[in-house]
């Protein structure tokens, strides 16, 4: 099995267990480090919006609580027509673990539908290289 459809396996076992009583819009997200681990994740939401999660939030919150610290390439899965890329908030997120070239694969049901890299779906990012140049 290819990391493409480990990703994805990943990412539709963890969406068949989101939870999304308000939206009825279910996501899942799975993460592969350079190690070749996969974390995944689903969002989670909560009738005090916003204080639910993101998919990606999920899958890196698991990925950190392992010990890893880097996010080689990310798939996430949604349904509908339009691309389900990860939020403004989720893109930088993926940011602090990964570097401009890691790819963001876009998936529907049925399999892959795009894929960027991290530079191309948030550009000119503000990194953690950027923040400790600039702590006190």
């Amino acid at each position: 099995m290819g990391e493409i459809e480990r990703l994805f396996g990943a990412a539709a076992a963890a969406r068949a267990n989101a939870y999304a009583p308000y939206s009825g819009f279910s996501v899942g997200a799975a993460i592969r480090t350079p190690s070749g681990a996969i974390f995944a994740g689903a969002n989670v939401e909560n009738a005090a919006y916003p204080v639910g999660a993101c998919a990606e939030a999920g899958a890196i919150s698991a990925m950190v609580a392992a010990g890893e610290r880097r996010i080689a390439e990310i798939l996430i899965l949604g349904e509908g027509e339009a691309l389900v890329t990860p939020c403004g908030a989720c893109r930088q997120r993926v940011r602090e673990f990964a570097s401009d070239d890691a790819m963001i694969h876009v998936a529907g049901p049925n399999g892959v539908r795009a894929s960027f890299t991290l530079a191309e779906l948030l550009p000119q990012a503000f990194g953690p290289g950027i923040a400790k140049a600039h702590a006190p």
